[in-house]
Order: C-alpha cells, then sequence, then structure tokens
C-alpha cells in the first residue's frame, strides 16, 4: 500500500500537534503515518489513551475538507459506515476521526471470502444510491465537462507524457469519436450519488457495520454504475468476467426488486461496460500523472491490469473497433518498447 508522506518541518507537523493537544487536552506521543491515498492529505494514526484515532493533514492550499465534511454527514445519515468526526478545523486543514485499522478489502480479498466481502460492499452501495436524494445532495454533476476532462488525462498524461506518443490528427479524432461515445452512455444513467472511488483500498474491513468507507470526499452525482464497476473491476484486484458479470447482475436484480432504476440486462451491461471503460481510461492518465508530477510510482504496477480491462472492453463492442485498434498499434507497442528498453 502507498504510505502517508511524513511530515517535514514545514511548520505543519508543530501546528498538528498543538491542535491536536487543544482537541485532545493533551500532546499526542506520536504520528504515526499510514497508509495514504492518492491525493495531498496525509494520515496518522495516534493514541488517546486505549482509543486509536486518525489525524488528517490537508494543506487548505492543496485540498479542502469542506467536502469531506459535508459528504460524511450525508453518508452518515444514510447509514453509511463512514468515521466519525471527532473535531475538525478547515481553516488549517486539520481533522480527527474515528479508526477503522488496517484491515481493507485489497488485503483481506486475498485471504477471505470474496462473496461475503463483495455482498457487504454491495448491500453499503445500494444505500447511498437508495437513501440518499441526489436532487437534494448539495453534490456537484459528474456532467459531460467533467467527464471529458477525465477522458483528457489517458491521452495527455498516459500516451503522450509517460510514452511520448504524439497522436496524428487520424488519432485524435478516434479518440473524440470514443470521449464522445462514452460521455453518451454515461449521461444516458439514471442519476444518483457517486462516491467515485468506492473500490479495495477505500473500504476497510471492519467487525461491525463491515465495510468502513473511506476517501469519499470527491463524490458527485452521476451516473448509476460508475461505483458499481469502480468496485467489481477494481483497479487495484482482477476477477474472471464470468463472476464479475453475475455480481453486476445481482446488483441490478436488486434495484429493480427495490422499484428503483429498473433497467434491462443488456442494457445495463452495456452501460457498465463502457463506464469501466471511461474509468479506466482515466485512472491511466492519473496512474501516470502521479508519477510524471508527483513522484508516486507506486501505482505504475497497476497500470497493466487496467490497460487489460480496456482492452478486453474494446474488443467486446463493434463501435470500440478502431480504438481497440489504435490501442494494439500504439499504445501497445509503446508499451512493449519501453518494457525492452
Amino acid at each position: 500500500m502507498i504510505n502517508s508522506p511524513p511530515l517535514t518541518a514545514d511548520g505543519r507537523a508543530e501546528a498538528l500537534q498543538r491542535w491536536l493537544h487543544s482537541v485532545l487536552g493533551q500532546r499526542p506521543d506520536e504520528l504515526r503515518p499510514i497508509s495514504g491515498d492518492a491525493s495531498f492529505r496525509r494520515y496518522f494514526r495516534i493514541h488517546a489513551g486505549a482509543t486509536s484515532l486518525i489525524a488528517m493533514d490537508a494543506p487548505p492550499d492543496r485540498e479542502r475538507l469542506t467536502p469531506f465534511l459535508r459528504t460524511a454527514a450525508l453518508m452518515e445519515a444514510a447509514g453509511i459506515h463512514v468515521p466519525r468526526i471527532l473535531a475538525a478545523d478547515a481553516a488549517q486543514g486539520f481533522l480527527l476521526m474515528s479508526d477503522f485499522g488496517d484491515i481493507s478489502y485489497l488485503q483481506q480479498l486475498a485471504v477471505g471470502d470474496a462473496d461475503a466481502l463483495y455482498a457487504d460492499a454491495l448491500d453499503t452501495l445500494s444505500r447511498i444510491q437508495l437513501r440518499i436524494e441526489p436532487a437534494g445532495s448539495g453534490l456537484p454533476a459528474y456532467d459531460e465537462t467533467l467527464l471529458l476532462r477525465e477522458l483528457g488525462l489517458f491521452r495527455e498524461w498516459f500516451a503522450t507524457g509517460l510514452l511520448g506518443i504524439e497522436l496524428g490528427s487520424a488519432e485524435e479524432a478516434i479518440y473524440r469519436r470514443l470521449s464522445a461515445l462514452l460521455v453518451e452512455s454515461a449521461l444516458q444513467q439514471p442519476a444518483v450519488v457517486v462516491h467515485r472511488d468506492f473500490h479495495s483500498r477505500n473500504l476497510m474491513v471492519t467487525g461491525q457495520h463491515n465495510p468502513g468507507v473511506l476517501d469519499f470526499q470527491d463524490a458527485v452525482v452521476g451516473p448509476l454504475t460508475y461505483d458499481l464497476v469502480s468496485l467489481l473491476r477494481d483497479c487495484y484486484i482482477a476477477w474472471p468476467d464470468a463472476r464479475v458479470r453475475r455480481w453486476a447482475e445481482d446488483y441490478r436484480l436488486r434495484l429493480q426488486d427495490s422499484g428503483s432504476h429498473a433497467v434491462d440486462s443488456e442494457t445495463f451491461h452495456r452501460w457498465f461496460d463502457l463506464m469501466g471503460l471511461q474509468r479506466h481510461l482515466k485512472a491511466v492518465g492519473i496512474f501516470a500523472r502521479l508519477h510524471l508530477r508527483d513522484g508516486k510510482d507506486g501505482y505504475l504496477p497497476d497500470i497493466p491490469r487496467v490497460l487489460r480491462y480496456i482492452g478486453e472492453i474494446g474488443g467486446r463492442y463493434p463501435e470500440l473497433t478502431e480504438f481497440r485498434q489504435f490501442l494494439e498499434r500504439r499504445i501497445h507497442t509503446a508499451m512493449e518498447a519501453a518494457a525492452a528498453a
């Protein structure tokens, strides 16, 4: 897993210590870095008596605490197991919250009962989608502008930035047509509250009310299948396609039985596949950006897995043929050349 960067002598270490002292009535003996995410936030485990707590350091010029606090309240009201906020200082960018422990879904799926773990996760996802009213959530829309901006990450940071590929005009046209297709499919779907990073690194195994849900501050109102494909075609762990489709179909039937978002199986799975293609193109771009811009190399080993997802879906629909050929001709060739260098 990716470790939080340590607090350095930038003044924030002492400021966080002082803030925690004021909140807890005592100065913590140690701020121990724990696994972090792909943002500029940093997380630390502290102890207050026998209780383990998590302190977040979110530099205000880089990260805002307000979306985290707002979405935490929405999730908690819907019965989602999110960390309990004990204290917050949005101006300084400090937060103190409850601790879900160290065992993520990513770790447990390697040794545990995947069906049981996913059953719990899908229960949680259904509560997010059925209990939080999108129109009244106050969350931003996952609209055409944002979807296209995310699709641009693959071209800018991965194809050109990491692989050194300059797309010609014909290739740019192929990518524009692909992007238009993926955006159209996304916007056809019922709008729900979307966690946006609902995957195995952000779900924690908890003794009660499993799972604990983290990293929800980027939530939006958007496509029905986005979080489902984030979970089932996870960038960090892969399952046989037949198993993924069974889990996805079970979830479709769950929604249908609830009386909400009923859609036929063929349409639902097409939405699911194309939504995954959009998400995975974005993810590859982000992983490349983390390496090139932020010096974070921990996500590079996940790129081949995500590219396999992209290739599999590219071969599933006739309208994706020209994009799949572009992948094989340009992207895979460049990847092989880079591996051989």
